[in-house]
């Protein structure tokens, strides 16, 4: 058997629309106020990708960003894992219209369906295929546009959702970069926790939906936040043991951008100092798939991340699905 490859990233790239709706202009839509946005989840303004974008557009310009980091060409990719809750089309896949716009026509292209763990799955799936010699320049995309698929008449999901979009290009690593842990789950009796009902072949897009909202996601706040703060807990600290190493031995935490306050009762149960959390969810809101590739950019452009950095990524979405990554940078 072949010995698996060190993985590392070559570059990574972002992008989020100009159009900023602030915690202000919603409280003018629904019954809210920017004092109990920011008290309850920490969010200040959100990014909305206007009417005519899809999905891939705003994948394109973090993709593009990604190989120019990494010094890449598109056709020097052969590999594109797109992880999107809202893609351009049902049919075909986001991933090939995203190769289509970026001129990558020697790799191959599939999305991967895993809500705000999307990236963490693709990631997953994108470092295994390198790690195997399957693949020598993989893209993985994390991009979404959720502002089309949330009802501003629901004040407990309007606030959180934003639209963005990030890339990471992975590579065959020739020093000690690599990933040292990456494990995905899923427990599909809470389906119901984070849903939309209509837009699928279980129940189509009828009027009788669009009247009654189904084409919208809804949550269950208080049930996920019941199990995601513990969970999260749990998965970081199965991460670390496999690594054989403990909280402290982390240079950063890049978690998904669910809910400041989640994070923040995480780490208070760890006794992870919030010092070394990437957040930027006050900008941007939950951006979904897109959230962790985006923030992980913002870092390592503002020169947050260094070489030999063991850097945790950890999600949790609907499904519920759930994903750890461990980095050594």
């Amino acid at each position: 058997m072949t010995a698996l490859r060190r993985v590392r990233v070559l570059g990574t790239g972002s992008h989020a629309p100009d159009r900023r709706l602030t915690n202000d202009e919603l409280s003018r839509i629904v019954q809210t106020s920017d004092q109990w946005i920011v008290e309850r989840t920490g969010i200040k303004e959100r990014r909305i990708a206007a009417p005519e974008e899809a999905v891939s557009d705003l994948a394109l310009v973090a993709a593009r960003r990604a190989l120019e980091a990494a010094e890449l060409r598109p056709e020097d990719v052969d590999m594109i894992v797109f992880a999107t809750s809202t893609p351009d089309r049902v049919v075909p896949a986001s991933a090939v219209y995203l190769q289509k716009k970026l001129g990558a026509f020697n790799a191959g292209a599939v999305d991967n369906l895993a809500a705000c763990s999307g990236f963490v799955y693709a990631f997953a799936t994108g470092s295994a295929l390198v790690a195997a010699g399957r693949s020598q320049r993989c893209l993985v995309v994390g991009s979404e546009i959720l502002s089309k698929f949330t009802d501003y008449q629901d004040r407990t999901t309007c606030i959180l959702f934003g639209d963005g979009a990030g890339a990471v290009v992975l590579a065959p690593s020739e020093d000690s970069s690599d990933v040292l842990f990456a494990k995905v789950g899923a427990d599909g009796r809470m389906e119901d926790l984070i849903i939309a009902l209509a837009g699928g072949t279980a129940r189509m897009v009828t009027p009788e939906a669009w009247e009654r909202r189904e084409i919208y996601i809804k949550m269950k706040g208080r049930e996920v936040y019941k199990f995601a703060v513990p969970k999260f807990v749990e998965l970081i600290r199965e991460a670390l043991t496999a690594c054989g190493m403990r909280p402290e031995d982390l240079d950063l935490l890049v978690p998904h951008q669910m809910n400041l306050r989640m994070i923040e009762a995480v780490c208070e149960r760890l006794g992870f100092p919030m010092s070394k959390v990437l957040m930027n969810i006050q900008n941007y809101g939950n951006t979904s798939s897109a959230s962790i590739p985006l923030a992980l950019d913002e870092a390592v452009r503002g020169g947050r991340v260094r070489r030999g950095d063991r850097i945790l990524m950890i999600a949790m979405g609907a499904g519920l699905t759930w994903g750890t990554i461990i980095l050594r940078w």
